[in-house]
């Protein structure tokens, strides 16, 4: 899965839309029809749609504190370092002040996002000019380097969508190295992995509420711990009255290995979600499921399966990422509702 024609990009949206809490962005609900011929034009598809928004209502603005020499006095004086400067031989002094400016690390991004999108060369004419102003209307937010993307961002709904989908655009575009930021191929499979994951968990939280999905920890079925012991996180953690299910979700290039000839199951991904099964199982009466949801790839053989492994139940599946949305919302339905019967 290392080419992004592999993944529907229309259904990329509707994963990023999940992943970050929200299915509207500027006052679209999704993009219906409409092809994108890449990544990039999906994403500056985004922002336009977005920023129309936003610039309507005017950019969230936040008090920055600022220093500077000044011939009339602002705020706080900052005496040693106006006399460090000799500023009073100019006949101004530095004084220290905050000023509510647009100049926030939520703008930030988002002009950083424009910036590496127009340095792209396979935008459309129309998608480009829109940036352009976008960009322009910009011109008071400082371009930052390297950006600060674990900032956190306030706003309302719309706007922290957004933001985060700009983050999440430039930690796949974007490497640091030796402090130089340099481009890079996106999508790359540890960014896909990332959005599926939490995809898949914003999904079940959404449609199936009751199943209380979440993340969680689970704990090793030890009667005295040990802190050396490893950490133990599921991706996606269902429950329903007594029943659990545990899924772990994988986004590979190859959904099987390769053992002189021979296809079979990732043993070390069998391993760890079976691990997971018998320790979150306490009462020990099988009660607990256990699932490695793979995103599909046109491998000939690919997982299918369901199984009992020591009285629990063990499946490996693929979830066919380039079909129709409104079949991965079918599988996904069919998924949770194993767990009310």
């Amino acid at each position: 899965m290392s080419s992004n024609d592999s993944v529907v990009i229309k259904n990329i949206y509707h994963m990023l839309a999940y992943a970050f809490r929200s299915l509207k962005i500027g006052g679209i609900s999704e993009f219906g029809a409409e092809s994108f011929e890449n990544l990039n034009e999906l994403f500056a598809e985004i922002i336009v749609q977005g920023m129309k928004r936003q610039l309507k209502r005017g950019l969230p603005r936040s008090y920055i504190h600022e220093h500077d020499e000044l011939k009339n006095l602002r705020g706080k004086i900052n005496f040693q370092e106006s006399l460090r400067k000799q500023s009073h031989v100019r006949h101004g002094l530095v004084c220290e002040f905050d000023e509510f400016l647009e100049d926030t690390p939520g703008n930030q991004i988002i002009k950083g996002a424009v910036v590496n999108l127009l340095r792209q060369s396979n935008l459309s004419k129309n998608r480009r000019h829109y940036l352009k102003f976008i960009w322009s209307s910009l011109g008071s937010v400082s371009d930052v380097k390297p950006l600060n993307l674990n900032c956190r961002i306030s706003g309302d709904s719309d706007y922290v969508t957004l933001v985060n989908i700009c983050q999440f655009f430039l930690r796949g575009l974007l490497i640091n190295s030796e402090g130089n930021t340099k481009m890079r191929e996106w999508l790359r499979d540890e960014e896909m992995s990332v959005l599926y994951e939490h995809f898949l968990l914003a999904y079940f939280r959404r449609h199936h509420s009751s199943l209380n999905a979440k993340a969680a920890r689970i704990n090793w079925d030890m009667q005295e711990f040990s802190y050396h012991m490893p950490a133990m996180k599921s991706d996606v953690y269902l429950s329903y009255e007594d029943k659990i299910l545990i899924i772990d979700a994988k986004y590979y290039t190859k959904t099987m290995s390769d053992n002189f000839g021979k296809k079979t199951y990732h043993s070390n991904n069998l391993y760890q979600i079976y691990t997971y099964v018998k320790n979150a199982d306490l009462n020990k009466n099988g009660n607990v499921s256990g699932m490695l949801l793979y995103a599909k790839t046109d491998e000939e053989i690919t997982p299918d399966i369901d199984t009992l492994i020591g009285g629990n139940k063990i499946s490996v599946k693929t979830l066919d990422l380039a079909q129709s949305f409104d079949h991965i919302k079918a599988q996904l339905d069919v998924i949770a509702e194993s767990l009310y019967y």
